[in-house]
């Protein structure tokens, strides 16, 4: 296979390592085992520095070349979903309400595995910059890093991450120039009126009525108020109110999510739901107050780095896609990307269960082409002379 010849000799060792991280999943930004965990490693692989809690249980390792160069950030997430695991594995969790679902300790085991070739060789001129990840899955731990300083701390001039995809073969990736994930919106409108009988609706404000409407209204924006030629999803999920048959509610709630990629479209979404709830509240007599959270922002690799990067992918791995179709869901990583100019790709996990499901399990077969990404991506970008 394709994979570089050394990282391959030690598959069984990252399979290892990833087995022990998906046995002891922690959620969020407290992933203090798995961090402590990952310095082990670091420190018997003997690079330079580490730099520890940041954004809480973050990590940032350092490796230094043959000679002077830029600062390559390789990054990798860490945390697990708050779910319980279905698997009957022997490797499965052992934290009851937490697992790995969507492959981060793979991830993290893939960068391992780079970072151990890397130390080895130091085939490469200035610095990698290791960077494991806290919080993805939902509280945005790569903006967190952004924001305590770790681009300008360490220097960092672009940065690269992975993703595994079940359903695409493994030793494939596959990336884009530009928007590769959309930007993630919630929002959750409260409709208040007034409660009373049923059979008496003259005498109350009804929300429920209020509510049907401004939902119906929220379905116009994708096709009236925006171009059919980009990317937009509105998506209304919930709708909560009421008690009994014969009593009109006093209030109602409604919630949903917004995906997009360009931010004049979200500006255009945030602006007609405002609208439609002030003018939905006045035709119904009731008042209508939106909440609207502004979540991660769209993944926008860079087209230059993206285009290197699915180069290296398809030396080291069995196909590579340059130019795929862009995907609704939602990354951090778009912070970091936001900070500087990098590409994020997927790679294939194979014929699995789904990312998020309770039977998920992050293909070992997997990781050597992972990591031979990483390694030689540094080696390419950054030669060392002679």
């Amino acid at each position: 296979m394709p994979v570089v010849n050394r990282i391959a000799d030690f598959a069984d060792e990252m399979k290892g390592w990833r087995r022990a991280l998906h046995a002891a999943p922690e959620v969020g930004f407290a992933c203090h085992q798995t961090a402590a965990f990952i310095t082990e490693r670091l420190r018997e692989f003997g690079v330079d520095e580490i730099h520890e809690g940041i954004a809480t249980s973050g990590v940032v390792a350092l490796i230094h070349g043959r000679g002077e160069g830029a600062v390559i950030g390789l990054r990798a997430d860490m945390d697990a979903l708050p779910m319980d695991e279905e698997t009957g594995l022997p490797h499965a969790s052992t934290n009851k309400g937490a697992m790995h679902a969507c492959g981060h300790d793979g991830h993290s085991s893939m960068l391992l595995g780079a970072a151990k070739y890397l130390a080895e060789t130091r085939n490469f001129v200035g610095t990698v910059a290791l960077i494991f990840q806290p919080a993805e899955e939902g509280g945005g731990g790569a903006g967190v890093m952004v924001e305590e300083g770790v681009m300008e701390r360490f220097g960092i001039k672009e940065v690269y991450a992975l993703h595994n995809e079940p359903g695409l073969p493994v030793g494939h990736f596959r990336t884009a120039p530009g928007a590769i994930m959309a930007a993630v919106d919630d929002f959750t409108i409260t409709v208040t009126g007034k409660g009373g009988h049923g059979a008496m609706p003259q005498d109350a404000a009804d929300p429920v009525v209020a509510a049907c409407g401004i939902v119906t209204a929220i379905q116009t924006i994708v096709s009236r108020n925006h171009d059919a030629r980009e990317d937009l999803v509105i998506s209304v999920t919930q709708i909560h109110t009421g008690s009994a048959d014969n009593v009109i509610p006093a209030t109602a709630w409604i919630n949903g999510t917004v995906r997009s990629f360009d931010k004049k479209v979200q500006a255009m979404v945030m602006r007609r739901m405002r609208e439609i709830c002030e003018g939905q509240a006045m035709a119904y007599g009731v008042r209508a107050e939106l909440d609207y959270c502004l979540g991660y922002p769209a993944t926008i690799n860079d087209a230059d780095r993206a285009g290197f990067a699915a180069e290296i992918a398809g030396e080291v791995g069995l196909a590579s896609d340059p130019d795929s179709p862009r995907a609704m869901g939602a990354e951090d990583f778009s912070f970091m990307l936001e900070a500087r100019p990098g590409a994020y790709l997927f790679l294939g996990n194979g014929d699995t269960a789904g990312v998020h499901h309770p039977e998920y399990d992050f293909n070992d077969e997997t990781a050597p082409y992972g990591a031979s990404f990483f390694a030689r991506l540094v080696e390419r970008l950054q030669p060392a002379q002679g």
